[in-house]
């Protein structure tokens, strides 16, 4: 058996446990890594990295049945499913250098390659190496969660972690669950010729603002996705090669595969961590404002200790814990800033309150700023003139923004950064943005703040004729 002394201690290598350990060793701090399954966590090998890769092949097999309205001639695509695949993996093997056990190493980090459990308040066990820290950090990640529908363990099935492996296209695909990554995936296997059905429990899309989420799936009906809502899987069987699942309500749905979409849990189960006197709630670390547990030496990062599951938000707290343990500066991590996107296509994404959140929280003194994307040159000019931006709008202070539309994934950006930093809606309408971009999007919703207040005041009107009696 070996003992260890370091400064930090982390326990999974995703994107908030690399962010910190590539920080904290950079910064001067002694550090040891542990991962027992791979580096790059979730995000690199089953989230976003490869989601975004098929949704890519997707797109561009697409392209070539859009072209008539350009004036371009309509063709089939002659998709090579197990190359759509080999470029998802690709990608994987492109990016994975950079989160790789060589490169942080390299950086002075020690990695060890094994999962890390608690033995006591102050020590972990990790192979057979004992680690002694004076601050650990918790950055398992999570998992797909896996519902006990009854008869899903006699039916083969994917989920995200495995989905992306599978070479051969499936005729049908049944989706259950019509969340970000249902739908995502929903839309890459249908562009990439397979028939679809999205099973959904209660609405799809349903953490997003209604009006918004309507303008996405109104677009994967169109392009031949069956999306069935309200629809709660209450049995799954297989009949010869056919996959049934059987709906609360008596629907039944057929399909050739299975993907199961419903949700994270966190990896906390490795970890034992009643020993380390560390508190869960409905699967979540509890931490404070700060990330740190009940246990003071350990902090807990991403999806271990956020309903927020997303690898942007990890990083974020990696700032956060990185401050808090290495310079012992005071640092509160919070949410009203964190934006999050759904790469389907139109694009789905929003940062702070939906309007029926800032409705509820500021009743009438709330205003919504809305705009077409219709009226972005642009956007007219590429053929893609649809979608809706609204910015909710508190005393002239942005308090959240909606956006269904090309490139919104991007477009919410400038929102994040606005409330993040508590500006007002006047930084974004005095912004000048270069003709034509869809970015013009932004500064022409907040144009529309002032609009009744230059151009329908009758007191503007009349200053503006006093003055011009009086110019020469």
């Amino acid at each position: 058996m070996k003992r260890i002394k370091t400064d930090l201690c982390i326990i999974g290598a995703g994107s908030g446990g690399l962010s910190i350990a590539a920080g904290a060793v950079q910064m001067g701090a002694d550090v040891v890594l542990l991962e027992g399954h791979k580096m790059g966590g979730d995000c690199l090998n089953y989230g976003c990295v490869p989601s975004k890769a098929l949704i890519a092949a997707g797109k561009a097999a697409h392209a070539l049945e859009a072209g008539e309205k350009y004036g371009i001639a309509k063709a089939v695509p002659q998709i090579d499913f197990a190359g759509a695949k080999a470029h998802v993996a690709n990608v994987i093997k492109t990016i994975e250098p950079h989160d790789s056990v060589e490169r942080f190493e390299g950086l002075g980090v020690n990695v060890i390659q094994e999962y890390g459990t608690f033995i006591s308040p102050t020590e972990i066990q990790a192979g057979d190496t004992t680690i002694t820290a004076r601050r650990f950090v918790i950055a398992t990640g999570s998992s797909p969660l896996v519902p006990p529908i009854p008869g899903l363990e006699n039916v083969p099935y994917d989920t995200n972690e495995t989905i992306f492996e599978q070479t051969e296209r499936p005729d049908h695909l049944l989706i259950i669950g019509g969340g970000p990554i249902g739908m995502e995936m929903a839309q890459a296997h249908r562009r990439l010729g397979c028939q679809v059905t999205v099973i959904e429990g209660a609405n799809a899309l349903g953490k997003d603002d209604p009006e918004m989420a309507e303008i996405v799936l109104n677009n994967l009906r169109t392009e031949g996705i069956q999306i069935a809502e309200n629809a709660l899987a209450a049995d799954i069987r297989k009949s010869g090669e056919t996959i049934e699942v059987e709906t609360q309500d008596g629907r039944i749905f057929k399909g050739s595969h299975l993907l199961i979409a419903v949700g994270r849990k966190p990896n906390i189960e490795r970890l034992n961590l009643t020993v380390a006197g560390i508190e869960t709630d409905r699967g979540l670390i509890q931490v404070d404002a700060g990330l740190r547990t009940k246990n003071r030496k350990v902090y807990a990062v991403g999806d271990v200790a956020s309903p927020l599951q997303f690898t942007h938000v990890a990083g974020y707290h990696a700032g956060i814990v990185i401050r808090s343990a290495l310079t012992a500066m005071p640092a509160k991590a919070r949410t009203d800033h964190i934006p999050w996107a759904t790469y389907t296509d139109p694009e789905l994404a929003q940062v702070g309150l939906t309007e029926a959140q800032a409705r509820d929280k500021y009743g009438a003194k709330l205003e919504t700023l809305r705009f077409s994307f219709e009226g972005n040159d642009r956007l007219i000019a590429d053929g893609k003139a649809k979608g809706l931006i609204k910015v909710m709008v508190v005393k002239g202070k942005p308090v959240g923004a909606s956006i269904a539309g090309p490139q919104a994934g991007e477009l919410i950006n400038t929102w994040a950064l606005v409330i993040a930093n508590g500006l007002k809606i006047g930084s974004i309408a005095a912004t000048v943005a270069p003709y034509p971009t869809v970015a013009e999007i932004n500064k022409r919703v907040a144009g529309v703040y002032y609009t009744p207040r230059l151009f329908e005041s009758d007191m503007v009107k009349r200053v503006v004729r006093a003055v011009q009696k009086w110019l020469p």
